[in-house]
């Protein structure tokens, strides 16, 4: 009853953390695609490529269901690999479909015309391949009027995560902050398209002011797969223990990983 996690790297282990702790029963199975990593400067069919070979590697491990734990996998490679490539024993799900779903205040099943919703200026903090896809303007539109989004491409953020470069990282976030403040000086909420971000959650609330509502992915997610499991039991797959594969080297990544997420993580290689 395994479910597969999936990222270009690290940044995927801050949903996988949230997973683990709403659903502890359920055997989870990541795979971290760090030789390939960062997604986000490669172009759309190198993404689509490398997430259906990662993709495939976990439903091997029995993990029928396969969240893309990555905003760039899900923004340039998902539609594509629902439309084209997954069969219908499988599914693969992103998450940025939760971050949509609370932002507008409707289900993702609600096909209801676009409406009005609250939020009227939303800053978009992503890689520079997810906002290329417009994928988030693209899904908000089908649910909401009159949202204007102004995305900024977050650069050398992710590569200063992994590296464990704290005070680089926070000043990238500053400085992006700065630079989409000054095209959109009053948003009203921030999406963190990038599951990287939530470890500098604080620093963008911070640098965009009390008064912005941040929404971050991780618990989104995993309450959004809770649901879904209970809804759709027969996705929960074969594999019955939970592990960490990498494409990278493993004692390399595990060094990197326990940094990250602050508790003992052991990669092996995929």
């Amino acid at each position: 009853m395994a479910v597969g996690v999936f990222d270009s790297g690290l940044g995927g282990l801050t949903v996988l953390d949230a997973l683990t702790k709403r659903l502890p029963d359920v055997p989870f199975i990541y795979f971290g695609d760090n030789a390939h990593a960062p997604y986000g400067v490669r172009t759309a069919d190198d993404i689509f490529a490398l997430t259906c070979a990662a993709t495939e590697r976990l439903w091997a491990e029995g993990c029928n269901l396969v969240i893309l734990a990555c905003n760039t996998a899900s923004a340039a490679a998902l539609k594509r690999m629902q439309e084209t490539w997954v069969p219908s024993d499988k599914r693969v799900l992103g998450v940025f479909v939760p971050l949509i779903e609370a932002l507008t205040e409707r289900q993702w099943g609600d096909n209801s015309p676009p409406r009005e919703v609250a939020v009227k200026h939303v800053a978009l903090f992503a890689t520079p391949a997810t906002v290329a896809s417009r994928a988030f303007q693209r899904e908000l539109a089908f649910r909401a009027i009159g949202v204007d989004v102004e995305a900024q491409p977050c650069g050398g953020v992710v590569d200063a995560i992994e590296q464990g470069d704290e005070i680089l990282a926070e000043a990238l976030v500053r400085s992006h902050v700065e630079a989409l403040k000054r095209r959109m000086p009053n948003p009203e909420a921030a999406i963190l398209g990038c599951t990287h971000y939530p470890l500098m959650e604080k620093v963008f609330q911070d640098a965009l002011g009390a008064g912005v509502r941040v929404y971050s992915q991780a618990n989104l997610v995993a309450e959004s797969l809770a649901d879904y499991l209970t809804r759709r039991p027969e996705f929960r797959g074969t594999g019955a223990q939970s592990k960490f594969l990498t494409t990278g080297v493993p004692a390399q990544v595990s060094n990197k990983a326990t940094q990250f997420l602050r508790r003992k993580i052991t990669f092996q290689a995929a």
